[in-house]
């Protein structure tokens, strides 16, 4: 089944570097929800996110031809929706606070509970995320949501390894805190 999967989206590409309308149609249609949720989750504002999306589909389809798949096309348009938002975000003008020696803290320890539970859970963090101030919010979503490490988020951003792994504690505290207003921590 996953090899169908794969194969479908590759004849998709192909079909796409040879100028099919319908194919490029097809992409977006299966990767448009995807690329906007993480698009929405590094800009926090749906409206730019739907921009930001619609200039990496831009992109995409105008590099595609470099495409040399080396890797799927849901990964090589994710890296592309990282990067317009990311160059929204500075835009913004966003400053990122560099602090040196400071402390890593472990990870809370994981609570048991039942999936509905735990859906509910992950909604209500996401919506905190929301509130946490932008640099926050981007390292932690680059981190925790789209699996990115430390050194990968300073190259993407712009900033050292070190910044990027202060910003995620103090976002993590941020967060906690947040959370603890709502009564969910």
């Amino acid at each position: 089944m996953e090899a169908l999967y794969i194969d479908k989206h590759y004849q998709l590409v192909v079909e796409c570097k040879q100028g099919s309308k319908k194919a490029c149609y097809e992409l977006y249609r299966l990767y448009s929800k995807a690329m906007l949720n993480v698009a929405f989750r590094i800009v926090n504002n749906m409206d730019e996110a739907e921009d930001v999306l619609q200039e990496s589909f831009l992109d995409a389809f105008n590099k595609v031809k470099d495409f040399r798949q080396e890797t799927t096309f849901g990964l090589w348009l994710k890296q592309i929706v990282v990067n317009r938002s990311i160059n929204l975000l500075r835009k913004r003008k966003l400053e990122w606070v560099e602090m040196e020696n400071e402390q890593l803290e472990n990870i809370a320890d994981e609570e048991t509970c039942d999936d509905d539970e735990m859906l509910y859970k992950v909604a209500q963090v996401k919506e905190a995320m929301k509130l946490l101030p932008e640099g926050y919010r981007v390292v932690l979503s680059l981190y925790l949501l789209e699996g990115y490490d430390h050194e990968e988020i300073g190259q993407v951003l712009n900033i050292t390894e070190n910044t990027s792994r202060t910003q995620f504690l103090r976002a993590k505290r941020k967060l906690s805190e947040v959370l603890k207003i709502k009564g969910v921590a």
